[in-house]
């Protein structure tokens, strides 16, 4: 039995890395990473003209068709290469209209958002830190009043999938009368966060929103884990080529022991999770009881993971490692972003042990 990935699933992963390298090489990162708008059209067209705005998305709606896995496999490209830009977010609302939507929502909203004419983000935490669909408290009754935090390119986006109380999703237009964003300032600016507030804001609700949002938890912990996974790969990458060329007492670092010993460290706490958040993706699709712990597994241990690496990291650079200049410091944010959204890893390692039964 093959366990790996397959060769179509090998050449996407291929052709979205040379990609975002061409398009976004460490220099322009750091240019968006440094700007006021950290949003770059270009790219994201770019991204949209590969298909990578509808991968799980129906054919019949200009979609790819794909599973969770190919998506998945996106995530991790474009956490390694740390691609600014609104991908798990577009990707989440899409599939919560796949999921949840009525076919008038469907015929609507995901020609637009796999042809990239709508960009698309998920609105789904509440002050206190209040991730979890059995928390929201929004209520929607026709219209919207309250806010909610932390919601990714809000400025930049043309439609906003909202959770509201009793863990159903609505649609709300982002320019629609009653909605204001403004700017939260994150530590990840390849991923810029906005507080919006609702006042009275139209809102359409998602008939089978209420079975949808536990599913939209499952993939956004699923592709959160994929891009911790890439970065916490480039981590390792970025700390051993250092090791290949920064010298002392006449020699590259790369000869200390030690140091050897910390990268090899670094290395083994990155590669078995790649099992992990590939089976969570397969999951999705195929494995229905185990989808729910395998998604708060992958979430948890992988961020956790990838967090260390990230420490690690800084170190193993030495004094620049801890400046503004290293670029270091650009993919342990984009690992902070993972670790944080949608939950804490303590909370989905809870999780985990409840749905197993322990």
């Amino acid at each position: 039995m093959n366990f790996d990935l397959s060769e179509e699933q090998l050449l996407l992963q291929e052709t979205v890395g040379q990609f975002v390298a061409n398009e976004c090489p460490p220099t322009r990162l750091r240019e968006l990473f440094d700007a006021d708008d950290g949003f770059d059209s270009v790219l994201w067209k770019g991204m949209i003209e590969l298909g990578l705005g509808g991968i799980t998305l129906p054919d019949e709606f200009g979609g790819a068709g794909l599973e969770m896995l190919d998506l998945a496999v996106v995530s991790e490209v474009l956490g390694h290469a740390c691609a600014p830009g609104p991908f798990v977010p577009h990707s989440l609302a899409g599939l919560a209209i796949a999921l949840g939507g009525s076919d008038e929502q469907k015929q609507r909203w995901l020609p637009r958002l796999a042809s990239g004419e709508t960009l698309g983000t998920v609105a789904i935490c509440e002050s206190g830190d209040r991730w979890q669909l059995e928390e929201w408290a929004l209520a929607a009754d026709g219209t919207l009043t309250g806010e909610k935090l932390h919601v990714p390119f809000a400025s930049n986006a043309d439609l906003l999938v909202v959770g509201v109380a009793g863990g159903g999703l609505v649609l709300v237009e982002r320019d629609s009368t009653g909605v204001s964003v403004e700017e939260i300032d994150g530590a990840d600016r390849t991923r810029r966060l906005f507080r919006v507030t609702f006042d009275g804001a139209s809102c359409e609700p998602l008939p089978e929103g209420v079975a949808a949002a536990p599913r939209l938890r499952d993939a956004g912990l699923v592709l959160l884990a994929a891009d911790a996974f890439g970065a916490a790969r480039r981590l390792v990458d970025m700390s051993v080529e250092y090791a290949q060329t920064r010298e002392q007492f006449g020699v590259t670092i790369g000869h200390f022991q030690a140091l050897k010993h910390q990268l090899a460290n670094m290395a083994v706490e990155v590669e078995p999770c790649r099992g992990l958040y590939w089976y969570a993706a397969h999951a999705f699709d195929h494995v229905a009881e185990e989808a729910e712990r395998s998604a708060a597994l992958a979430k948890s241990h992988i961020t956790d993971r990838a967090m260390q690496v990230a420490r690690d990291a800084v170190e193993a650079h030495g004094g620049i490692g801890f400046t503004w200049e290293c670029d270091v410091q650009i993919w342990f944010k984009r690992v902070m972003f993972d670790r944080a959204f949608l939950g804490a890893p303590a909370f989905h390692r809870e999780r985990a042990a409840q749905l197993a039964g322990w």
